[in-house]
């Protein structure tokens, strides 16, 4: 069994009394997706904190003031970038599945769940 990660290892993560603080469903989503794939051993813990380090401050460098409301798109960017260079998904499929959830939300009422495949004939959820 591998060991559980240390949260509070990562930089800069919002945190609360209870743990990580979530904006949107999406970056709890995301959170959990890193966990699932660390716990699987995709990849050590501390590679994705260095991965999550680098993205944060390459969005430094391009302007981002860091002020913790863009957090879970680096997260997110940072997943991207692991799951490309271990192999999980290809480019092709990772921009594939990005194009989808674009179309899925611009077919999706205000309010309404997200699906993948809204909106989209013959695409899978």
């Amino acid at each position: 069994m591998i060991a559980a990660p240390e949260i509070t290892d990562l930089p800069a993560i919002p945190l609360g009394d209870d743990g990580p603080v979530f904006s949107e469903p999406w970056e709890a989503q995301a959170f959990a997706l890193v966990l699932r794939l660390y716990d699987e051993g995709r990849f050590a813990w501390t590679e994705w904190a260095e991965t999550l380090g680098a993205e944060i401050t390459a969005a430094k460098e391009r302007g981002d003031p860091d002020l913790g409301s863009t957090y879970y798109h680096h997260w997110l960017r940072a997943l991207e970038v692991i799951v490309a260079k271990k192999g999980l998904l290809t480019e092709e499929e990772l921009s594939t599945r990005k194009e989808q959830w674009r179309v899925a939300v611009s077919h999706t009422e205000h309010g309404e769940p997200i699906k993948l495949g809204n909106g989209q004939q013959g695409v899978g959820q």
